[in-house]
């Protein structure tokens, strides 16, 4: 279903299927929908599908405001349906090596810079992280009414400090994640999906002559990440998840996702110096 007649056309043709103008013509008659519209019509969109008793992938942001994504949540939670947020970079090879590697993190620096793109106006930069102790952040508008470039400092309660950049006034797109732990420091680059481990050398008292000639190369790894599409990824664990039902662990995805809104709420307000949350982005 796309308002774009010739797009939806062409795409039904090349997969032997209906193109409909409407989304509500097929309200009740799918089991499983991916809702890639404005962020404006997020809501609407999402709970007709969710109220028809059918699961959902909706892009992020979930809606346009805290209220409405927390209905949503209980729109999917009474009719017994699976809510799952584009959270893309979830399914992102390097990302899901990681987990591996990280234990205690003591720094966290993450950068999201790329130039910008008139169809995203509407919306600001995505900062979402865990819930945190504290948080400073400032911004700016450069091209559009919205924040384009954004600066947050979070502080975990394990006293984890993470500083986040966004900004899309940049004309190369860069996409990275660096975590420094007691003993090692993980360079993660999105977009090229790959992860580089420095490990800290031990003590050369403590090792061979052999061990000393090749000591660079044994401490910084290049691990293997078996690269794929996160998008198809992401729509197939829809897949997979729909077909197997709805389950207790999408409550607690819900709370991290709501946790994640919440945060970009409290980062929009703190920049717009505003005292009540502005739209989330």
């Amino acid at each position: 279903a796309d308002v774009d007649d010739a797009r939806s056309r062409a795409i039904a043709d090349q997969y032997d299927t209906r193109a409909l103008r409407d989304y509500r013509e097929i309200l009740g008659r799918v089991d499983a929908v991916s809702i890639a519209v404005p962020t404006a019509q997020h809501y609407p969109v999402a709970r007709d599908f969710l109220e028809a008793g059918t699961d959902v992938l909706v892009e992020k942001p979930i809606a346009s405001s805290l209220e409405q994504a927390e209905d949503l949540f209980r729109i999917a939670r009474e009719n017994g349906r699976i809510l799952q947020i584009g959270h893309v970079e979830r399914f992102n090879g390097a990302v899901q090596e990681l987990h591996k590697f990280v234990r205690d993190p003591l720094l966290i620096e993450c950068r999201r810079m790329g130039p910008f793109q008139s169809r995203v106006r509407e919306d600001g930069v995505s900062l979402v992280n865990s819930p945190v102790k504290s948080c400073y952040a400032v911004g700016a508008s450069v091209h559009s009414d919205q924040e384009d470039i954004a600066s947050v400092s979070l502080t975990f309660e394990n006293h984890c400090v993470a500083h986040l950049a966004a900004s899309r006034t940049t004309q190369d797109k860069v996409r990275t994640l660096a975590v420094t732990q007691r003993d090692t420091y993980i360079f993660l680059d999105y977009a090229e999906q790959d992860i580089h481990v420095h490990r800290r050398a031990a003590s050369e008292h403590t090792l061979t002559q052999e061990q000393l000639r090749y000591r660079q190369e044994a401490f910084i790894e290049r691990i293997f990440v078996h690269k794929d599409n996160p998008l198809k990824l992401e729509i197939r664990h829809l897949l997979r998840t729909a077909s197997n039902g709805a389950n207790p662990s999408q409550v607690k995805d819900a709370e991290k996702d709501l946790q994640s809104l919440r945060l970009a709420v409290e980062i929009l307000s703190q920049i717009h110096g505003e005292s009540s949350p502005p739209r989330p982005s």
